[in-house]
């Protein structure tokens, strides 16, 4: 391909420089083409298809290499043949070159920009390929665009070649027309600028308008097809229904309630969702005790007396209920009802694209109509279908919350981050805990090194770890229940008293009717939305665990800002929803948080990158503490302090991942975070000393050894002695 690449560079040049030095822009001019305009229509006359093959070709190599005289080409081919075998042999040689650049461009360099930046890439390819025929349309019709800038950029996307050639042959001919209209009245033409006047720019102008006209016609007859069958309300009783009371739901209705919309939230369960009431904070409540726990049981590190620990597994359970109960309020109807939202206590099913059918509790049965509807919905914990798993009463993260007697023998399935979270809460509580993973390492998105530091401090903890082990049944033996597991061909017996399951979680898309409106659901069992959040229809949207990809709280707010706002002004201007800085936390000690690209994710990708690391165990902050340990890792571009991906392995990891977080957001490098000043001695500290470790892998050798030499040439003249 190297070699390929610089055959044909080679040639580009050869043509390039031939052309310059045999005077080629001395032909393509006006006054070559009057002048010599007599011999060659003689010549023409009596040879017009050798003619017009030359001609087409030296068409097609002019445009193939940008050379400047297309235009006066153009003039040539209107003035020796005419308006119709001009008009076709220019319009075909135009399209042949173009599609020629567009090719070469892509030979050239399309690869090596895909390699460098190729989220950035595949954006641009996406919206090519949705709207790429519109713009390439419009940039055609408008003669002010340079077409030898258009055929190379284009030629680094991912437009198809047809396409291409297509687009561009049909939106050239309005231009190659008066072009070539011109060249058969040559004579009257002084300079190019003669042929173009500024109303008929002007004219090319709107046209070149026309393709985005286009798109919002097709856009408008795309909404007719979808909406066919369907009759929308006159009037609506709201502006917005959401339907969940969960972190999306709320934040949709709290951003539709700030605007001074009128919006109606429906929950048929509990407000707050999963994340206050089953999931995070119920999680972190317990994860909390457990360190403490932990704390007390080695107070020998901080100089005290180690203790057993004899805490009470019902008052750390109640301890949760009152956790919950403190945060509840900010997310109680209560609250959004003075915030201007109308929280509707009941089931909420699709009746229309505008319109809900909501089964109140005491059967009451009332329809609502709105503009815009928002799903919000969430998820709940996936049982997978192993023979006797239902039989065993299994735990989930949704019915874990109601225990108050410690299981003696917990088996967890699972070593995702939920799994692995609670399997640590229970191990540092006092169960024996086993923990079953189908793979070789638990936190199999975090990379090799991530998830062996956490595995050290889970054997350390007495956490049985069975990697690799798939659970194939459940039994109950003798009064005792045991899981089955296959393990490397051969089958494990393990014997438990409760089995916590925690292997992912499916969307809540059950009794919402959607398949009353034609909304199928992906094989994951989330909806299909759109980039601006939107579900099948202009006015339905989603947004959370029911639309993924993203299982976590703060995504689910995020998506929600793009559902509310595109649902309320949608017709006026739409975003596309940006996930490219989403971090996230597994809360086990270590804490792993990361944003960005991992190393495995880097090279599945064919990014290059380079890693900088920062060891805890130097940090004056983690000394202090007696907890120096875990790492900071850095992906950046090979030479350049731009971020790339972060993770931070320790305690207080997801505290410290902010600042790269915000770094990545605004573009921010690694200088900029060692010039910041950090108090000391703190945990944040970590990241400037991460900046730091770049910054000295990247020292200016050559400037520190020129330094060097005047230092010293500096120390030898101030210690001469006075004479």
């Amino acid at each position: 391909m190297k070699t390929g690449k610089l055959v044909l560079i080679t040639v580009i040049a050869i043509a390039v420089i031939a052309f310059w030095g045999l005077g080629g822009t001395e032909w393509l001019t006006l006054d070559a083409l009057k002048q010599n305009r007599q011999a060659l229509d003689q010549w023409i006359g009596g040879h017009l298809l050798v003619a017009l093959a030359a001609f087409g070709a030296a068409y097609v190599l002019v445009t193939a290499l940008s050379l400047p005289g297309a235009a006066v080409m153009t003039l040539a081919g209107g003035a020796f043949f005419g308006n119709a075998y001009g008009l076709v042999v220019v319009s075909l040689a135009s399209t042949l070159g173009a599609s020629v650049a567009f090719l070469v461009a892509r030979f050239l360099l399309r690869d090596t920009l895909r390699d460098k930046y190729r989220e950035t890439i595949a954006r641009i390819d996406r919206g090519i390929h949705k709207d790429g025929a519109f713009y390439l349309a419009t940039l055609r019709l408008v003669p002010v665009f340079p077409f030898f800038l258009i055929n190379l950029t284009m030629g680094l996307t991912g437009m198809r070649l047809w396409t291409y050639a297509w687009v561009s042959w049909l939106a050239m001919l309005p231009g190659t027309f008066v072009y070539v209209n011109a060249g058969t009245q040559l004579g009257q033409i002084e300079a190019l600028g003669d042929i173009v006047s500024g109303d008929l720019l002007l004219s090319f102008a709107l046209l070149g308008v026309f393709p985005i006209i286009a798109k919002f016609i097709v856009g408008f007859l795309k909404r007719r097809k979808v909406y066919a069958g369907w009759r929308k309300p006159d009037r609506f009783d709201y502006n917005m229904i959401v339907i969940g009371g969960g972190s999306a739901g709320l934040v949709s209705a709290y951003i539709a309630a700030a605007v001074k919309a009128k919006v109606a939230l429906v929950e048929k369960d509990r407000m707050g969702g999963d994340c206050l009431n089953t999931g995070c904070v119920p999680s972190k409540a317990l994860i909390r005790s457990a360190r403490a726990a932990d704390t007390f049981r080695h107070g020998d590190r901080y100089g005290l007396e180690s203790v057993p620990v004899k805490g009470s597994f019902r008052k750390i359970m109640e301890r949760v209920q009152s956790v919950i109960a403190k945060v509840e309020p900010h997310d109680s109807p209560e609250r959004y009802q003075q915030l201007g939202v109308d929280c509707i206590q009941g089931e909420a099913s699709f009746v229309s694209p505008w319109e809900v059918e909501i089964k109140h509790g005491d059967g009451r049965v009332e329809r609502l109509t709105a503009r815009s509807i928002v799903i919000a919905t969430g998820g709940k914990p996936a049982l997978p279908p192993v023979p006797g798993l239902a039989d065993m009463n299994p735990l989930t993260s949704e019915n874990l919350w109601s225990l108050r007697d410690q299981p003696q023998r917990l088996l967890v399935l699972g070593g995702g981050p939920i799994g692995s979270e609670l399997a640590h809460a229970f191990a540092r509580l006092g169960s024996m805990v086993t923990q079953v993973e189908r793979t070789e390492r638990i936190l199999g998105r975090e990379d090799d090194d991530v998830s062996a530091q956490v595995m050290k401090q889970f054997e350390a903890d007495g956490i049985d770890l069975r990697l690799e082990h798939a659970a194939t049944e459940f039994r109950l033996e003798d009064g005792e229940k045991v899981a089955y597991c296959e393990h490397k061909g051969e089958q494990v017996r393990i014997p438990f008293d409760q089995v916590l399951v925690a292997v992912g979680r499916a969307a809540n898309t059950s009794g919402l009717g959607l398949e009353k409106v034609n909304i199928e659901t992906l094989p994951n069992g989330t909806v299909p939305v759109e980039e601006d959040m939107s579900v099948r229809y202009p006015n339905v949207f989603a947004c959370g665990d029911v639309a993924g990809p993203y299982q976590f709280t703060h995504a689910a707010a995020h998506q929600a800002w793009y559902a509310a706002v595109n649902g309320l002004f949608g017709q006026f201007k739409r975003f596309r929803v940006d996930y490219r800085v989403m971090p996230w936390v597994t809360f086990t000690s270590p804490e792993v948080a990361r944003v960005g690209l991992s190393e495995a994710e880097a090279r599945e990708q064919g990014v290059a990158y380079e890693v900088t690391r920062y060891g805890l165990d130097d940090l004056d902050r983690a000394i202090a503490e007696s907890e120096d340990y875990g790492f900071i890792k850095v992906l950046t571009p090979p030479g350049k302090d731009r971020i790339l991906g972060a993770v931070v392995v320790g305690n207080h990891a997801g505290e410290i991942l902010a600042e790269f977080t915000l770094a990545m957001k605004h573009g921010l490098g690694l200088n900029k975070i060692l010039g910041t000043i950090h108090p000391y001695p703190t945990w944040n500290e970590s990241a400037k000393y991460a900046a730091g470790e770049w910054k000295r892998a990247h020292a200016p050798e050559g400037v520190l050894n020129l330094l060097e030499k005047l230092h010293g040439w500096r120390r030898g003249k101030a210690s001469r002695p006075n004479n």
